[in-house]
């Protein structure tokens, strides 16, 4: 390579052209400043404001712009512990929900390509709402493995964001838009504790039909699609026993129910 640039351009001083062909091979793209998060940014607190100006009916394009142009070092960097992680990607979720159905309902027509498609703009790259679920929130579990597969191959921007231990309580907090999910909560690390037994327990109030004299038991459609986070039909009925739903785990049938999509973009709640 040396050898062909000296003789095609010998006549010109060799330090004129070493700058001249670093320049031409580096592009430079400018981004606006006040576009990028600081160092300093906490994470878990922006994501809070985020929801909080949505339901406030503010814009956010802000929020979502630098949520778009941080770094996953920045990110992983301020999210160190599990409790942060779970605020933090559950109210990215629930915004994000909110954001992208309130101005394009239509998109609820074909859920699958919903979920699965890649939309959610953040540290330089766009991901699905799937990959935060299964990916960051269920530790790289395999979305059709209901809970008993993990991914073989899990990229590397779950490997750096996901959280280190699974909690099954994550599916009573994160709201898919419908009518059946739970609640919109502004959920903190100080406090995301308490926020996940009150909001477990008040969803599987909700959701949760005994018939004593059947000893039959009617149970949210999350439970059967991802049975394996709650440990099978039998952790399901110990959980329900546990909440004082059922007197007894023993021998009660468990049902699912259907699962009511209609769209609910307005279901906030305070825990």
């Amino acid at each position: 390579m040396g050898r062909s640039i000296k003789n095609t351009v010998s006549r010109f001083p060799i330090l004129l052209i070493v700058p001249v062909l670093l320049f031409s091979c580096c592009e430079v793209k400018e981004i606006s400043s006040g576009h990028f998060s600081s160092p300093h940014t906490d994470f878990t607190e922006l994501s809070v404001e985020f929801l909080q100006q949505i339901k406030a009916g503010k814009d956010t394009q802000s929020i979502q712009d630098r949520l778009a142009n941080t770094t996953i070092k920045s990110l992983k960097n301020n999210l160190k512990t599990d409790a942060q992680r779970f605020a933090f990607w559950i109210n990215v979720y629930n915004a994000y929900i909110l954001v992208i159905l309130r101005e394009h309902p239509e998109y609820y027509d074909d859920r699958s390509d919903f979920f699965s498609r890649e939309q959610i703009p953040i540290v330089g790259e766009k991901v699905s709402f799937a990959t935060i679920e299964h990916g960051i929130l269920r530790r790289s579990q395999w979305d059709k493995g209901l809970g008993y597969v993990r991914k073989w191959f899990p990229s590397k921007f779950e490997r750096n964001l996901r959280v280190e231990k699974k909690d099954y309580r994550i599916h009573f907090a994160l709201n898919c838009g419908a009518r059946d999910c739970p609640p919109v909560a502004l959920y903190t690390p100080e406090r995301i504790e308490g926020q996940f037994t009150k909001g477990t327990a008040r969803y599987l109030k909700r959701t949760t039909e005994y018939n004593a004299s059947q000893n039959k038991v009617k149970v949210t459609a999350l439970f059967s699609w991802f049975r394996g986070d709650f440990g099978g039909k039998s952790g399901v009925k110990k959980l329900l026993e546990s909440h004082d739903l059922l007197p007894s785990a023993k021998k009660v049938k468990l049902h699912y129910k259907n699962y009511d999509w209609t769209l609910d973009l307005d279901n906030f709640i305070e825990l």
